[in-house]
């Protein structure tokens, strides 16, 4: 069974390096805090103290970091992935980043014989937590099917989609959804309680029906709970929308529902520093805390 290295202990790394323990893999960790890895070590997980130490020992390197600039510092950087990466291993970067970046990666590793997939995820800390990931890979085929037990332990729908940079694409259309649906769970609950309605009966209710999406079922019940804790950090879904509508101009595309909620999260984030707070912070901007 092959040696896992997974870099990135965070919220969403976690879960998925605890099912991948579960699944029997054996996974070496990497986290620039290394405290923010306890957890995963206390369940069977091995530290290594750089991405290039983690590279060394294992046959497929999973990333699952914050930014753009943290994924091209890890693989790139000093004592980077692609500084110590051998032929034939596998680099996975499963951080929701930049198509291009991706594929520049992709164009790195094939000049050292290595191979390399991008796969962001949806599903958030539950996903994460349970397994229940969407994975979204861009990649050649061969590779995919390589590792897909590995996916699998960790998701339970992976789609390849097309070559590099192409899960990347696939997680920007999913972005671009979720804009829709969490500025609508937002205004939803800001309209209900102006018209005093139960917001709990409101939940179950418009959950019952064709307004019924993945954002209201999870986020809906820890806003009314005040429980703003990161299922997925504000300021990294800002990040998303940033990229999306990057990609969206170079397709020569207008989407000003996206562009709204992109301002929404840059008052949320940059304005009031809300940053760390999980998206379902919105509501902050018309409810006081």
């Amino acid at each position: 069974m092959k040696k896992i290295g997974f870099i990135g202990t965070g919220v969403m790394g976690t879960g998925m390096i605890k099912n991948l323990l579960k699944a029997g893999y054996a996974v070496t960790v990497y986290n620039r805090t290394q405290a923010h890895a306890a957890t995963v070590i206390a369940a069977g997980a091995t530290w290594a103290a750089s991405p290039a130490a983690v590279t060394q020992t294992t046959d497929v390197v999973i990333s699952m970091v914050g930014f753009p600039q943290d994924v091209e510092q890890i693989y790139f950087g000093d004592a980077g992935i692609l500084s110590a990466a051998r032929p034939d291993q596998i680099i996975i970067d499963m951080t929701t980043s930049k198509p291009a970046l991706a594929a520049k990666i992709a164009t790195a590793a094939a000049a050292k014989n290595i191979q390399a997939l991008d796969a962001p995820v949806s599903g958030g800390d539950i996903g994460a937590k349970n397994g229940t990931l969407t994975i979204m890979v861009g990649g050649a085929e061969p590779t995919y099917q390589a590792v897909l037990p590995i996916f699998q332990a960790m998701g339970q729908r992976v789609q390849l989609f097309g070559g590099p940079g192409k899960g990347q694409a696939t997680k920007m259309a999913n972005q671009i959804m979720i804009a829709g649906t969490m500025t609508g769970l937002t205004e939803m609950l800001v309209y209900a309680k102006a018209a005093d309605l139960n917001l709990e009966e409101v939940l179950k209710t418009v959950g019952a029906g064709s307004a019924a999406n993945w954002s209201l079922t999870n986020y809906g019940p820890r806003i009314l709970a005040g429980d703003y804790t990161p299922g997925f950090f504000a300021k990294h879904f800002l990040k998303d929308l940033r990229i999306a509508l990057e990609e969206a101009d170079q397709m020569h595309l207008d989407l000003p529902a996206t562009t709204e909620a992109k301002k929404l999260y840059e008052t949320l984030v940059d304005d009031q520093g809300l940053g760390n707070d999980g998206t379902q912070a919105l509501i902050k901007l018309w409810w006081e805390q």
